[in-house]
């Protein structure tokens, strides 16, 4: 008897311990805390969701630069292709630029010499003991280029439909944003020609995105008070300027 009392004691104990346990929980899920979970990850996951990205982007960086291949080489994934390709770009800029090679005559060039080399080649095999050499036959496909000529098609039209819209006035916020920016962009043009304003393009896009992705946090925030700024000071030029002036044509008065 003493022995079969000794057994059902630790028993009692477990189910009591397993009684107040389930006890527990019970009030944990009541009062909305589980303690198998980090009570700090609802709420950071909820601050990351409120914090403002430049230009409302919801996506990363990587899916908005369009993901794949190019998207790698604009961020840098790749060092050795993204460094190929910016020096294989500054060299071109050098060669033309501060070298002032002009392209008609790099390409009569290049064309003078490997037509030179294939020659010599074709001839002088018999004296070498070598085998001629086997010019490929190259046929350019041409889906890429109805491709191309789709993309570039439904870009041009986009731009026409957007012109027309500007222009029809409708938006007096668009006109004068593209109004200012086409005026800078005469200024800057006055400054360098179009090869350098490519280049200087090219090494913005492989420079201020990755710099972006890396610094985003503290970016972001900066951004969000300029444009607050920038809203705040066109609410007070379109208060005391733009919208005195009228708009669309006048309607309801005749000509005396």
């Amino acid at each position: 008897m003493a022995e079969e009392q000794e057994k059902t004691v630790p028993a009692e104990a477990a189910a009591a311990a397993s009684g107040e346990s389930l006890l527990e929980k019970i009030t944990e899920k009541l009062h909305g805390h589980d303690s198998s979970s980090d009570p700090e990850k609802p709420v950071a996951s909820s601050i990351k969701d409120k914090v403002y990205r430049l230009f409302g982007r919801e996506k990363p960086l990587h899916s908005v630069l369009g993901g794949g291949k190019p998207a790698d080489v604009l961020l840098w994934r790749n060092k050795k292709i993204s460094a190929g390709v910016l020096s294989g770009v500054t060299a071109v800029w050098i060669f033309f630029e501060l070298l002032e090679y002009h392209f008609l005559t790099l390409v009569c060039h290049s064309l003078i010499l490997l037509l030179a080399v294939l020659f010599l080649w074709s001839n002088a095999h018999t004296f070498i003991h070598k085998t001629p050499p086997k010019i490929p036959v190259v046929h350019l496909p041409e889906e890429p280029f109805l491709q191309v000529a789709s993309a570039l098609r439904i870009e041009i039209n986009r731009g026409i439909a957007a012109i027309r819209d500007i222009g029809s006035g409708r938006d007096l916020k668009n006109f004068l944003i593209v109004i200012v920016g086409l005026w800078v962009l005469s200024i800057v043009g006055n400054w360098c020609n179009f090869l350098t304003l490519f280049y200087i393009a090219f090494v913005l896009l492989h420079t201020v995105p990755v710099v972006y992705d890396k610094y985003e946090d503290k970016i972001d925030p900066l951004a969000e008070k300029v444009i607050i700024e920038i809203k705040k000071q066109y609410a007070v030029f379109d208060a005391k300027v733009l919208s005195k002036i009228p708009k669309g044509p006048l309607e309801g008065k005749k000509l005396a």
